[in-house]
């Protein structure tokens, strides 16, 4: 009997076989026919220790037992105040208020809101919201108007918001991008830019330099414009330092977090923002209050699992785990970069990407569904953008398996390459 269980981003008309995973330990998923598959892309860069991490299980159970959940709003718990406070201690001295929700989407969904709530809380009127080109933000409806334009949402366009794109920083293009950058924060109704910065994930994997993250903060510090920093993905040491606006000196207005913030055990995300956009919100009039929440926010549960990430995080042997990691895949990538078919390679921190060469290219490239047929077929789990091959593993993975993957990679360049 086939499944009624509708997957994301699953086309299933092609009839691809879906896997049932029934348990996972370190970087390793178990699956019901007795397959060990190597997790590549941390099950959607989401785990950053590896699976089942011993010290985040035995804290969501603990506070299973404790407290399982609360309305959040007029009430709080330990557990929130807990992980509150280690964020602010672990971001930037601007950023002071902590605002739960329960995905990336809706991370990036509130610091939105919030910003469009500033401006409108002090009666300014700045509604135009600034985009990178080839960003990736979220799938509701906020998230993806500021997020790329294609066939993955070209069905909801009659529901999206303009926005104002600036150009993707390309080596040797960055100053372009800076020029439109400027050119839109001075027209005097930009409320917000939002990057992922130095790294775009589903737009291609792309990278671009500290230098032009911190010259674009400066634009928007100089024309009083709000900067959102989108690190659901980037964050938790994927870019190398524990956040990537890190490697350019800069402190976000707005910063949004998740994936990694539990470990990538159970949803939780947050969003922080300086005290201008929190003392905006802060009235004796009601109607300036701030219009979000959903049923989960700040679970504590969740809380627990983020509070024992942050402890994993304070070990010095994790970041000296991060490090080595990031040493090996620069390794690995090299001997497949001189690889005939092999395009563009690039690492930032834990991260590698390539293109194989393929006419047709980009996000719907034919070889995205060849691939990742080919990587499930022999046990690793890969998830290609197209043609566009990356490797982001939870930080305990093994040379072993990172070896496995890397000679896999090798031989799918071989055999599907134009």
């Amino acid at each position: 009997m086939s499944s009624p269980i509708w997957h994301p981003f699953t086309q299933h008309g092609l009839g691809h076989d879906i896997p049932e995973v029934k348990s996972a330990s370190g970087a390793l998923l178990h699956t019901k026919d007795g397959r060990d598959v190597i997790d590549a892309i941390s099950s959607w860069w989401v785990t950053t220790h590896g699976h089942c991490n011993p010290d985040i299980i035995a804290a969501i159970q603990n506070q299973a037992a404790q407290l399982d959940q609360l309305i959040f709003a007029g009430w709080t718990h330990e557990p929130a105040e807990t992980l509150a406070a280690s964020l602010i201690a672990l971001t930037p001295d601007n950023l002071q208020h902590v605002f739960y929700s329960d995905s990336g989407s809706t991370s990036v969904e509130v610091a939105l809101k919030m910003a469009l709530g500033y401006w409108n809380n002090i009666g300014v009127k700045r509604d135009r919201i600034i985009v990178m080109e080839h960003s990736y933000h979220g799938d509701t409806i906020g998230t993806m108007s500021v997020g790329e334009r294609g066939v993955f949402n070209q069905a909801y366009n009659a529901l999206m918001f303009d926005v104002d794109k600036i150009s993707f920083p390309a080596a040797g293009h960055e100053q372009n991008t800076l020029n439109q950058l400027e050119r839109y924060c001075a027209s005097g109704n930009a409320a917000a830019l939002i990057v992922e910065p130095l790294l775009l994930g589903a737009g291609g994997m792309l990278i671009y330099s500290p230098e032009t993250l911190k010259a674009m903060r400066d634009i928007c510090t100089a024309y009083d414009v709000i900067f959102i920093a989108d690190e659901v993905m980037t964050g938790w040491g994927r870019t190398g330092t524990m956040f990537a606006y890190e490697q350019a000196d800069i402190t976000p207005d707005i910063l949004c977090l998740s994936k990694g913030i539990t470990g990538g055990s159970i949803p939780l995300a947050v969003t922080l923002s300086n005290a201008a956009i929190f003392d905006a919100h802060y009235s004796t009039d009601r109607s300036k209050l701030f219009f979000h929440s959903s049923s989960y926010t700040a679970n504590p549960i969740a809380c627990a699992a983020a509070n024992a990430n942050i402890k994993i995080w304070e070990k010095p042997e994790t970041r000296a785990n991060l490090d080595a990691l990031c040493a090996r895949q620069k390794q690995h990538l090299a001997r497949i970069a001189v690889l005939p078919n092999v395009q563009n390679p690039r690492q930032i921190g834990s991260v590698t990407a390539i293109e194989i060469a393929d006419s047709k290219g980009a996000y719907m490239s034919e070889l995205g569904p060849q691939l990742l047929a080919f990587f499930k077929a022999n046990n690793v789990l890969l998830r290609p953008l197209g043609n566009t091959i990356y490797v982001m593993p939870p930080y305990c993975i093994s040379d072993e398996q990172l070896s496995k993957i890397y000679a896999l990679i090798a031989e799918a360049i071989d055999r599907f390459a134009d």
